[in-house]
């Protein structure tokens, strides 16, 4: 068993107790050397189906890969369209049960076994919250579960705060309610939205945060901007899918992010990378 007070790849000290592979994974994701993660989320298709940019997996993952500190995504993407010998860590989306066709966005339900994401060598698992809606207690209880199913085989837990339709909820008090509970229930790590005074959110969350992008923003600067903002509140990174690949270049624009998440490059001077025309 490790020892207490272990410090966490992100410099924060914590009175937890936290296995060697559980660490050793959570370091793959979040890259100690800056502490910070790059990834990317191609997991639109469990609810969304084929939406513009994503229509084919394999062809828009493939290039992008050798920029991305980890991959978000379900084992069906990842069997059929991830060559086996990538050594990009997996963030396994394992919640599911619902389609934007359907009455609510939030139904969800752990769909994926934990034998079957160790099976994958699953480095994190990735599971949706919806507070505040009428499947809150659904998830809050699922996500429970599947952290405890990540203790006892050494698998770090994504908590991801979901809002469905409800955009309105991206606000401070919202989020920090949201990332606050999935902490107190053992999440690992975070994925949440950058709201103003994100440092509250941060502060009042004792475990790494990773910004979402969302719908895609209207330039590419734009999701520049919305990281470096992120990273200088404090985030742990961010985990961007369309704002990569509904890119009119999506390797340019992730080279970007990793410009200022992990340089320090501000929104343009890394906007350089992207070998276009961006609106200043």
């Amino acid at each position: 068993m490790a020892p207490a007070s272990i410090k966490l790849i992100t410099g924060v000290r914590v009175e937890e107790v936290m296995s060697w592979g559980l660490q050793n994974r959570l370091s793959r994701i979040i890259k100690p050397s800056t502490r910070r993660t790059v990834m990317l989320a191609v997991d639109h298709g469990y609810f969304l189906g084929p939406i513009k940019g994503l229509e084919n997996p394999r062809r828009t993952i493939t290039p992008l890969l050798p920029y991305a500190d980890a991959l978000m995504l379900t084992r069906g993407v990842l069997r059929t369209s991830i060559d086996p010998a990538t050594d990009v860590p997996i963030v396994l989306r394992v919640s599911g049960g619902n389609t934007i066709a359907g009455p609510v966005l939030g139904d969800e339900e752990i769909v994926t076994s934990i034998e079957d994401a160790i099976r994958l060598n699953a480095a994190a698992l990735a599971f949706s919250i919806y507070v505040g809606t009428e499947h809150e207690h659904q998830t809050l209880k699922a996500l429970a579960q599947l952290v405890d199913l990540g203790e006892t085989y050494g698998i770090p837990v994504l908590a991801v705060t979901a809002v469905g339709r409800e955009l309105e909820k991206r606000e401070t008090k919202y989020i920090a309610l949201a990332c606050r509970v999935a902490a107190e229930l053992g999440a690992h790590f975070i994925k949440t939205y950058y709201t103003p005074e994100f440092e509250k959110v941060v502060d009042s969350a004792p475990v790494p945060l990773v910004i979402a992008g969302g719908p895609k923003l209207e330039t590419e600067l734009d999701a520049l901007k919305l990281a470096h903002e992120a990273i200088n509140a404090g985030a742990a990174g961010v985990d961007f899918g369309r704002n990569v690949f509904q890119s009119s270049n999506p390797v340019g624009m992730i080279k970007a992010l990793r410009r200022v998440v992990h340089e320090g490059w501000s929104p343009t001077e890394a906007s350089e990378d992207l070998g276009q025309v961006v609106a200043r």
